[in-house]
Order: C-alpha cells, then sequence, then structure tokens
C-alpha cells in the first residue's frame, strides 16, 4: 500500500509533504514530496491510497480512560474490552492502556487478568493477519480456545499496550468519583499480585504518598517493575517532593483531584514543576480545565512533559442518561458527567481524538505540539516509542489521516484501511 499525497507528520515535530509506503503492518518507507514525483507508481504496491492533501499523524495514544460505547474495563469481560477498542480505534485512537477504579483487590485482580488473557488474543490475531498478508505459513502462531481467529481475521480494534491503575491506593480527602470503602494505603505485596494477575501489563499504579508512612518505600520497591504516579492525593509540596525523589515519575489528571496550586502551598503542582523526570497527564475536554490553565501548563512543564489524555468512561459515543463508574451513578447532560450523590465530576465523555482538536482549536495549541502529546509522548511514556508514536520505517502502520479542518478523513490500523 502507497498513501500518496499527504502532509507527514515527522518526528521533529513538522509536517512534511510526501507519500508513505507500506508493507504488511509496517512502514516501510517515508518518500519525500520531492522523490515522489520521480517515481512511478507501477514501482509501488498495487493499493494507492490518494489523501488528497490531508494531514497524515500516527494514531494516538489514550493512557488514562475507562471505557466507551457502554463499556468499563471495569466490566472485567472479553466483550467490553472489545467494544472499547473497536470504537477506539474508530476515532482515530489506535492503541491503549484504560485505568482502572478502586474497587476490592480481589475484583482488581479479576480486571486484570481479564485484561492479560485480551491482550494475548489481540497478540494471536495480528500474528495469523500478518501470516495471512505476507504469506507465511503461520508456525508457531498458536490458536487457544480464548484466541479463536478466522483465518483472515482484519484488525479493527485499538492495541491494549497497558493498564493504568488510578486505584485503590488513593486519598479518601481527595477520593474524586472513586469509591471511599475500597481504598486502601499502598501495600508491595499487594501491588505484586496486580502485577502477576495483569501479566506485566500494570504500566502505572497510583498512589497518595500521603497515606502512608512507608509510601517512600513502596515506591523504592515497586519502582523498577512499575511507573508510580501520584494519584488522587492531597499532598503537600514536601510530600509530593519526597514521592519523586524515590523514584515515582508521573502524574494523574494533573490538577484534578489533588490540592490547588497556590503561590504559598504550591502543592503536588509545584512538586511536579520541581521534578523534571515527571510525565505529566491533562483532561483537555473543556470541561476539567480552564483553556488558560492548560496554556499555561504547557509553558510551565514543557511540552515535552505533557500527555494529552480523555479520562473517558462508559457514557463517551453514548446518549444522555444516568452511567455508572466504579460502582457509583454518574449523570451525564452534554460534555459533562457528575456523580448523582455529591456532583463531583466523574471522568469525561469526550475521545482522545476530540479532546486534541479541543487542545488545538479552543485552547491554541499548535497542531504539532498537540499531536506530539497524544502519540510520541504516550508511547515514550509506555516504553513502546520503537514500534508506536510516529510515522517512521519500520514502526507499526497506525495511521490518521485529517482533514484541514481536523475531521476524520480515514484510519488505517495495521497497514489496513478500517475507517473512511
Amino acid at each position: 500500500m502507497i498513501i500518496k499525497n499527504v502532509q507527514i507528520y515527522t518526528e521533529n515535530q513538522t509536517f512534511m509533504p510526501g507519500d508513505i509506503v507500506i508493507e504488511g503492518d509496517r512502514i516501510k518507507q517515508i518518500i519525500p514530496e520531492a522523490e515522489s514525483a520521480s517515481r512511478q507508481d507501477g514501482e509501488m504496491d498495487d493499493t494507492i491510497i490518494d489523501g488528497h492533501g490531508a494531514y497524515a499523524i500516527p494514531g494516538l495514544i489514550d493512557l488514562h480512560f475507562h471505557g466507551c460505547m457502554g463499556a468499563d474495563v471495569c466490566d472485567g469481560t472479553e466483550e467490553a474490552l472489545q467494544t472499547i477498542a473497536r470504537y477506539e480505534a474508530s476515532v482515530g485512537v489506535t492503541a491503549i492502556a484504560p485505568a482502572t477504579m478502586t474497587l476490592p483487590v480481589e475484583k482488581l485482580e479479576q480486571i486484570l487478568r481479564n485484561a492479560a488473557a485480551y491482550k494475548r488474543k489481540q497478540e494471536v490475531q495480528k500474528r495469523q493477519r500478518v501470516c495471512v498478508k505476507t504469506g507465511e505459513n503461520g508456525e508457531g502462531v498458536e490458536v487457544t480456545e480464548t484466541a479463536e481467529v478466522t483465518e483472515a481475521a482484519e484488525i479493527t480494534e485499538a492495541d491494549l499496550l497497558g493498564i493504568n491503575m488510578e486505584g485503590p491506593f488513593i486519598s479518601p480527602v481527595k477520593k474524586g468519583a472513586q469509591d471511599e470503602k475500597n481504598i486502601i494505603p499502598c501495600d508491595v505485596e499487594i501491588a505484586k499480585r496486580f502485577l502477576t494477575a495483569s501479566e506485566g501489563l500494570v504500566k502505572f499504579i497510583g498512589i497518595a504518598p500521603e497515606e502512608s508512612e512507608q509510601s517512600e518505600e513502596f515506591i523504592e520497591k515497586m519502582k523498577d517493575s512499575v511507573d508510580i504516579s501520584l494519584a488522587h492525593t492531597n499532598a503537600d509540596y514536601d510530600t509530593a517532593m519526597a514521592a519523586f525523589q524515590a523514584g515515582a515519575n508521573h502524574a494523574v489528571h494533573l490538577y484534578n483531584a489533588m490540592p490547588p496550586f497556590t503561590h504559598r502551598a504550591p502543592g503536588v503542582m509545584g512538586a511536579v514543576a520541581d521534578s523534571k523526570h515527571v510525565m505529566v497527564e491533562i483532561i483537555c475536554d473543556n470541561v476539567h480545565i480552564h483553556p488558560s490553565v492548560v496554556r499555561a501548563t504547557f509553558a510551565m512543564m514543557g511540552a515535552d512533559r505533557m500527555i494529552l489524555i480523555s479520562d473517558s468512561m462508559r457514557a463517551t459515543g453514548m446518549p444522555d442518561g444516568t452511567y455508572t463508574l466504579g460502582g457509583l451513578d454518574v449523570q451525564v447532560h452534554g460534555n459533562h458527567a457528575t456523580l448523582v450523590d455529591g456532583g463531583a465530576l466523574a471522568g469525561s465523555v469526550t475521545n482522545l481524538m476530540d479532546c486534541m482538536r479541543t487542545v488545538v482549536k479552543v485552547m491554541g495549541i499548535p497542531f504539532e505540539t498537540a499531536v506530539a502529546c497524544a502519540t510520541a509522548n504516550p508511547a515514550k511514556c509506555l516504553g513502546v516509542y520503537d514500534t508506536y508514536g510516529s510515522i517512521s520505517e519500520g514502526k507499526k502502520a497506525d495511521i490518521v489521516l485529517l482533514q484541514e479542518n481536523l475531521d476524520l478523513s480515514m484510519v488505517i490500523k495495521d497497514g489496513s484501511v478500517i475507517c473512511k
């Protein structure tokens, strides 16, 4: 396949006119416009797509959201994950790391085992599909009862890259839409149970460091196995700084479910700003954070540390009504999702592609910067930038074409058109 006549988003965060050559599920070659004009289509693969000048960007990666289309990762079923993965791919989010809520430990283990099984199934499907496309004999492709696929199964789902554990080691003071009865102090043995149940799929574990005298010890013991984030925390500046100095390296949905940033009490925000190794999640649905604050945060942190997330819940893509999040009832009206009991914001109902558009069109962040914060930065954070997060030779052919107004034109997943 060759995608001709597109503005290609490059690794130096600029757009370059040219063509993209795809072989199997990988990007084979990037051809600048000047070189493309001298080549004949006959030299290329038979499948030619004319992009008509569209922007070609990498598939987006959402590393913090809960669900969509009536499904939630915490449903703990294959069907829920499939619903989520198909919807996300259809809107140009081609890789995902959904977030769990604060639930009983045994329930979380079941959710994580389900995610691990789903990940295995995706891997079998992708390997079999590559064999079919390339004519390989498929030796070594094992199909089990939990991973049955058809011979030419098309991959129309976002890749499950990880799980982001938002609870249960959080603060009851800043619980937000989390269920307080399931909150517990951070515990190394329980965290190890989570990693085992997920077969290593858990990439982030959030904690409120002020809630346990052993929080620094927890971080030091776990940091080599999983990224430790500060999440739903009421920590002051000194406590947050101690956590970051111990090895925590991630901040969950900055500003939300944490103390305010003031000139005498900078809190978690100030500690994040002063800890240059910490990556920052930010919800940009134009509900959770004012556009001025988003602009100020980009200026303060630097775009290379910013990760756009949706924090979307199961009502995303669905009509207004009453839904659940973490076992709590949520009322959805327009782009607002709030707890029925108490009125706290309960995630968003905006997918990451729409969040990225909002960042550009409403909040004034340059398009090139916004793309990096929804692709390269999360890929680096998940440790998969060698395969995801940019349009580069050898990487996965997960590409989204956007019109000049940023409307979706086409989604290409693993080298096949899945949405146009």
